[in-house]
């Protein structure tokens, strides 16, 4: 009797035996499926200013205000209720014209009590003149003993002090009525309105405000680290917003000794000509004050500043890398700023970019100033295939 015997079929061989061979059958196919990876450096692109010489104009702007040099807060010197404004903000009143009246009523009654003290004082006297005059008559006739006429004397000079009491209190009192009228004491125009009618006001409360025509000045807020500096700017240039083209040339005339509660800032008031044109009260000015940098101050982009930790720094670009430099600020105008540190004229210090950056970064300049370094390039460790030209071939030409 014969036996069969199956054959083991290929599936049942152990994986131990299997995997060599796969795994050396996939390292083949991937050798050749695989490229060489060609290695390229980060290179960042980058725009540069080359640096300035030195001892450039700093300016330093603040917006302000034009306003009045003299400005008066007028009010009335008696107390009352106001009965009439006859003036609205912006009227351009002249000396002496009305601005507000209060209820004159009490002033005038107490006007004519003081009239009539006048009168009776005035009868008191002539009544102790005459007594006088014939007391004197009589005493040259010996008549009168000497006493007596004395006592007439004193009784004709208490009698015109009461007089001239009475006289003073009725100027004074007509002075007062006369009060009940405000006017304005200047030529001007009228800024701010702080009563109205029906109002009752105290004596010396300021209802209203006028500014004297002529003299204006700018009044501008400076912060506390540079009103030492600005306190004794000569050169001081003013512009309007509404005519940026006009420059009018200022000077500083007084510097606030404290600060605003509001905007800690201190104020600054310029003076400028009395017969600039085109300058209205309120209108919005910018200050410039100009001065000049130390030998070692250099103007650069407010771009090119980059913040680190607690001080501020640039970017030089140095044999095609970059490298941080520590700056310190002198001053600022718009978008510039002058700084001081390591630099000196002719290096080129990045403006652009800034952010990207760390020490040692090979960089690509973009707008590439006159004098400025060439840009590196990328080299590839791909060696030149056996078909390739070593030479490179003009257009149109042939390899020799």
């Amino acid at each position: 009797m014969l036996t069969q015997i199956n054959p083991r079929p290929v599936a049942a061989i152990p994986s131990l035996m299997r995997a060599p061979g796969l795994l050396l059958i996939c390292t083949l196919l991937l050798g050749a499926c695989s490229k060489h990876v060609e290695k390229v450096e980060d290179i960042r692109p980058v725009r540069v200013v080359v640096l300035n010489p030195a001892n450039a104009d700093v300016t330093s702007e603040f917006p302000g205000t034009v306003q009045a040099r003299y400005e008066s807060q007028l009010g009335f010197r008696v107390a009352g209720k106001i009965i009439a404004r006859q003036v609205d903000v912006g009227t351009i009143v002249k000396r002496g014209q009305v601005l507000m009246r209060v209820d004159p009523k009490d002033l005038q009654l107490a006007q004519a009590q003081s009239v009539a003290a006048v009168t009776s004082a005035t009868s008191n006297r002539d009544t102790a003149r005459a007594d006088l005059k014939r007391y004197q008559e009589l005493r040259d006739k010996n008549f009168v003993s000497q006493a007596a006429l004395d006592a007439k004397e004193s009784q004709f000079k208490a009698a015109q002090a009461t007089y001239d009491q009475a006289e003073a209190a009725l100027k004074t009192q007509s002075n007062q009525t006369a009060y009940a009228t405000l006017e304005s004491d200047v030529d001007g125009v009228v800024t701010a309105i702080n009563a109205e009618a029906g109002q009752v006001v105290a004596a010396g409360t300021p209802v209203v405000s006028v500014a004297r025509q002529g003299a204006k000045e700018v009044v501008v807020g400076a912060p506390e680290n540079l009103v030492d500096k600005l306190r004794g700017s000569h050169d001081v240039q003013v512009r309007l917003w509404a005519d940026p083209k006009q420059v009018i040339q200022g000077t500083v005339r007084e510097v606030s000794p404290i600060a605003d509660p509001a905007t800690r800032t201190y104020a600054i008031k310029i003076a400028i000509p009395d017969d600039t044109p085109n300058v209205k009260l309120g209108m919005t000015a910018y200050a410039s004050f100009i001065s000049k940098t130390s030998d070692d101050a250099i103007k650069v982009p407010l771009t090119a500043l980059l913040r680190v930790q607690d001080h501020s720094a640039v970017w030089v670009v140095d044999g095609g890398a970059v490298r941080q430099v520590v700056v310190q600020v002198t001053g600022q105008h718009g978008n510039e700023v002058w700084i001081q540190g390591a630099l000196r004229a002719g290096q080129q210090v990045v403006t652009a970019g800034v952010n990207q950056l760390k020490p040692g970064q090979k960089v690509t300049i973009l707008n590439a100033p006159e004098g400025s370094l060439p840009a590196p390039k990328s080299v590839s460790n791909q060696p030149l295939a056996s078909n390739e030209a070593s030479v490179s071939t003009p257009a149109g030409g042939a390899a020799r």
